[in-house]
């Protein structure tokens, strides 16, 4: 395998008039791997990605796919590059299995179409134009027409919106076995379980640049949270005291708590959130302990604010 990334950005930058897109970023996507995108929206995961694909050019920074320029050298990597736009892009009145087929035969080495229409589930609906799939059928046509020629990098973007949890589970074991076949996935999302069950990589980006990456399980480190209800209005300051510093309380919403350690959380610090609950006469319910999730690391990183 090259020791040359799939996608190598630096420094990129993308203004669109007073507005910048995209701040230096600067990123980069391991051959072989799932790397997951994530940002809110606004953040410049869109344009980055459309750079990358070469329907945009960066107003500076470089950026190289599979080692080479996404604009100058379009035409030598549209055979080993793979695109799934969020809209599809397909002729309203084309055939789902015709279309797949005339795909197909764009590339040296492609994936029997009919056998791939039938992975994603759409074999029964080969003779139905675009227009007449449902949402989901067309997300997941668009998705085999991605993959159809074997490429070595293929762009998804959210490549799961609108399909129910069966639809949902197909696409991540066919994202999986991209990755077994030794193709790279550059892949945005707003599921963030998405991101930490399929990514080996994880790049964060807000306001067009990196906040934070990594393995998700580096993302989310080894804090350790316990979670209990009981009766509204605790005041933990006492329990707090006994725990290693660092410790964090709170109460949100009314009556729902979480203790979070930085170390971790271990049985003797177990012994002495019990033992305040008896000191207190607090009847705890529901109590759990847990890992931050990939989502608790998006949150503390990007805000909880809406954003249009």
């Amino acid at each position: 395998m090259s020791d040359v990334p799939a996608v190598q950005i630096s420094g990129l930058v993308k203004s669109y008039g007073t507005k910048e897109a995209v701040a230096g970023l600067t990123m980069r996507a391991a051959r072989g791997q799932v790397t997951a995108v994530l940002g809110p929206n606004g953040a410049g995961k869109t344009t980055t990605v459309e750079i990358c694909e070469g329907y945009r050019r960066a107003d500076a920074g470089s950026v190289r796919i599979l080692g080479l320029d996404p604009v100058a050298d379009a035409r030598a990597l549209r055979p080993r590059v793979g695109v799934m736009p969020q809209s599809g892009g397909i002729p309203a009145t084309a055939r789902a299995g015709e279309y797949l087929a005339v795909m197909s035969r764009f590339y040296a080495r492609p994936v029997d179409p009919a056998g791939l229409l039938a992975r994603v589930g759409l074999a029964e609906s080969a003779r139905k134009p675009y227009r007449r799939l449902s949402g989901g059928q067309q997300q997941r046509l668009s998705l085999a027409a991605a993959i159809v020629g074997r490429p070595e990098l293929v762009f998804l973007d959210e490549p799961t919106a609108g399909l129910d949890p069966q639809a949902r589970h197909a696409t991540w074991d066919l994202i999986a076995g991209l990755r077994e076949s030794g193709a790279t996935v550059l892949l945005t999302t707003h599921y963030l379980e998405e991101a930490e069950h399929l990514a080996d990589h994880v790049v964060i980006i807000d306001h067009g640049a990196l906040v934070a990456e990594g393995a998700p399980a580096e993302l989310t480190g080894s804090a350790g949270q316990l979670r209990f209800r009981a009766e509204p209005g605790l005041d933990p300051a006492g329990l707090l005291a006994a725990l290693p510093p660092g410790a964090i309380a709170k109460e949100s919403p009314a009556g729902a708590y979480l203790i979070e350690l930085s170390g971790g959380m271990d049985p003797r610090a177990v012994a002495t959130i019990t033992a305040w609950f008896a000191e207190q006469g607090v009847l705890a319910r529901d109590l759990r302990i847990e890992s931050r999730t990939l989502e608790d690391v998006f949150l503390e990183l990007t805000g909880r604010e809406l954003r249009s």
